[in-house]
């Protein structure tokens, strides 16, 4: 299913961040819902986190979805937290 679609994407234009608020203001009026905010909150630049790639056995990844599970949290950030106090 391969359609072309008709809108000019080359003669439009981005929304602002102003306008961007007025929508979600609207929303939430209208609907009563609050719209979340999408992407992770700054940091600042001490703790801005690298982005790796790394292997771990099956049983770390098991229990950090577990204990995240638990605590409400995404298991990468288990993981973080275990070895950032294993290192002091």
């Amino acid at each position: 299913m391969n359609q072309e679609s008709e809108f000019p994407f080359d003669k439009a234009r981005r929304v602002t961040p102003e306008e961007n608020q007025k929508f979600r203001d609207a929303i939430a009026d209208q609907f009563g819902v609050i719209l979340r905010k999408r992407g992770r909150p700054a940091k600042d630049e001490e703790e801005k986190y690298e982005p790796i790639s790394i292997r771990f056995h099956p049983k770390i990844i098991a229990w950090a979805k577990e204990e995240a599970e638990k605590r409400g949290i995404g298991y990468q950030t288990v993981i973080n937290e275990a070895l950032l106090e294993k290192i002091g």
